[in-house]
């Protein structure tokens, strides 16, 4: 009981924030193309998002640590709903401000509700490391069924809502503020081990050039990355043509992608046996 406790305090403060970052796919071209902007103007936007998001990656673990894992929790909420609140407005700096912000906060969404969890599940309440997977599961599960609300959700605001395409945008501020909240007022603080941030990048450079395979890996996960941000960037001028609500479509890419994790970990775990490369 005492762990089903923690762990529900656990999906209460990071699934709203999960909810929100998915209202926010859909409909970012369209909204971008309604302002007006050419396409290089739109890919612009975008890689502005990319590339802060890749950059700040490099030291968010290490910037987590410090500052302590709650506090950026918070901080990834509130990064993200000033994300948000920018994309009612037509001017181009300010959107390439948003998405910087966007991607800061996504940065820190992934890296420190995550390690939060670690750390209370191991070091304070010194629950058994067999349970973390149980909880990353029922995350993955949630995870899945919160992205394909989002696209209808998105699309039913969309069109529900006078404001258009930035309707998904400020519904999705008050996810935001009650991951934020919630985190802020329910969790512990703890904090990582501090380390110089030039002592840290040099030990994960050694890394990767000590051992070929985690070097081969980072390129075919990079490879795939990139794919998968092109396709970002091109499926909603593709699909809008055709009239297909964008919604609708990003409900079905999601659903197709919890589809293809189900049956990876049916094939690896089941009959079949199957072996990743």
């Amino acid at each position: 009981p005492a762990f089903r406790g923690f762990q529900r305090q656990f999906l209460l403060g990071y699934l709203p924030a999960l909810a929100a970052d998915w209202l926010q796919g859909p409909l970012l071209f369209q909204l971008l193309q309604g302002r007006g902007f050419l396409r290089s103007q739109i890919a612009a936007l975008y890689s502005c998002g990319f590339a802060s998001n890749v950059a700040f990656g490099l030291v968010s673990g290490l910037f987590v640590d410090r500052l302590g894992r709650k506090k950026s929790c918070v901080l990834s909420s509130g990064l993200c709903s000033m994300s948000c609140l920018l994309q009612l407005s037509q001017d181009f700096l300010a959107l390439a401000a948003a998405r910087g912000l966007a991607g800061l906060g996504t940065s820190l969404l992934f890296s420190s509700f995550e390690s939060w969890y670690i750390h209370e599940h191991l070091e304070r309440h010194d629950f058994p490391a067999e349970w973390i997977p149980d909880t990353f599961s029922r995350l993955a599960l949630w995870n899945s069924g919160l992205a394909v609300a989002a696209g209808l959700l998105a699309q039913l605001l969309a069109e529900g809502l006078a404001l258009g395409p930035v309707a998904p945008f400020l519904v999705a501020v008050p996810f935001l503020a009650l991951s934020g909240i919630f985190a802020g007022k329910n969790w512990d603080e703890n904090y990582g081990k501090s380390r110089p941030c030039g002592k840290a990048c040099g030990e994960g450079l050694r890394g990767l050039t000590s051992d070929p395979r985690a070097l081969l890996l980072g390129l075919v996960q990079a490879l795939v990355e990139s794919i998968l941000l092109i396709f970002a960037f091109l499926w909603t001028p593709v699909l809008e043509p055709q009239g297909i609500p964008l919604g609708m479509a990003f409900s079905g890419f999601t659903a197709a992608s919890a589809a293809g994790s189900a049956l990876f970990r049916r094939g690896v775990a089941g009959r079949l046996r199957l072996q990743p490369l």
